[in-house]
């Protein structure tokens, strides 16, 4: 999708501080971090919400959270604890509309509000 600015990250059109790319996936630090530890989970293959993935994405999604907790160990914050977030829709929190997870950590996060 040209205008998405994660597809831009996909792609390396626009810079960012990666800690983690294979062929399917991009991670990084996120530029308004809410943690310590605050990256992102990205596929390269656009999808809008979390409501588009289909049974052929059950792999993708699962590396999705096999990364997120690689990226938590290598961070540090495995044992202390982590979240990992997924935001669906404008109600959902979602504000960029390419499918992402974040991996939040670093300091007591509290229960969910």
């Amino acid at each position: 999708m040209s205008d998405c600015i994660f597809c831009k990250i996909a792609t390396g059109e626009i810079p960012a501080t990666v800690v983690f790319e294979d062929s399917e996936l991009v991670a990084f630090d996120d530029v308004n971090p809410r943690a310590p530890v605050h990256v992102l989970i990205i596929p390269k293959e656009h999808l809008q919400t979390m409501n588009d993935p289909g049974p052929e994405h059950e792999a993708l999604l699962g590396k999705m959270m096999l990364t997120a907790a690689r990226i938590a160990e290598e961070r540090g914050v495995s044992e202390g604890g982590y979240r990992i977030l997924v935001n669906c829709n404008a109600d959902g929190g979602q504000e960029v509309f390419h499918l992402h997870m974040h991996i939040i950590g670093g300091r007591h996060l509290g229960p969910m509000a």
